[in-house]
């Protein structure tokens, strides 16, 4: 496991890269203030790794409320965002409860927006299921939902408590989704770090190809 510090003093949070960390409930409970936590996902991601995530809580004590919405960016809505707050509610959650993003740039973007909003804001964990996510929206708290005049016009910026960037989960990606990742990592070399570039053109099969290690090392870079 890699771990990578974002030091933004009070608000500041660690980001954790490696293999099978989701099943790995320590990681999360000490980030928490209580052990609960409402867990947002989607009708995708929800049955590949809600089980396993909730099986690691249960063994270290930390109860969980699932929220389950549906999947794809046409629901990153009010709406959407709505049935993340009538469950909150609905489960009597209070500001010590913990919201955990379980899926891509979507859920994390609803969910880390919820977390902003409810109860004038709680605590929020990112468990990013897709290499766009864990290299991109993941980090540095952009959230926010889409308005028919624009995207992502409604939002905050709310820094999560720590990022869970479990590279297994990259074994169920759709490969063009899984592709458009690397692209994003490509651009960020390209721009501003040529000897990753470099890294990247000498690696390029095993990205590919989706080895641990070589995965785990570009999304740290």
């Amino acid at each position: 496991m890699r771990r990578l510090n974002v030091d933004l003093a009070n608000r500041g949070y660690e980001i954790l890269i490696g293999t099978k960390l989701i099943a790995q409930g320590d990681l999360i409970k000490a980030c928490l203030r209580t052990p609960r936590i409402a867990l947002v996902s989607n009708t995708t991601v929800a049955p590949l790794y809600r089980d396993s995530l909730e099986q690691g809580l249960g063994r270290v004590g930390v109860g969980v409320t699932p929220i389950v919405l549906p999947d794809g960016e046409a629901y990153k809505t009010w709406d959407s965002l709505n049935l993340i707050f009538d469950a909150l509610l609905a489960a009597r959650c209070d500001r010590a409860t913990t919201i955990v993003a379980l899926g891509g740039g979507v859920v994390g973007d609803l969910a880390g927006f919820a977390a902003a909003s409810y109860q004038r804001g709680v605590s929020f964990i990112q468990i990013p299921t897709t290499l766009l996510s864990q290299v991109d929206s993941s980090v540095g708290g952009k959230t926010g939902i889409n308005h028919p005049r624009g995207k992502n016009m409604i939002g905050a910026f709310w820094q999560p408590r720590l990022v869970l960037a479990d590279t297994s989960t990259l074994a169920t990606l759709p490969e063009r989704e899984y592709r458009a990742g690397l692209a994003e990592v490509v651009k960020y070399a390209a721009i501003v770090d040529a000897p990753f570039f470099s890294w990247l053109e000498a690696h390029a099969h095993a990205l590919l190809a989706r080895e641990d290690s070589a995965v785990t090392e570009a999304v740290l870079r």
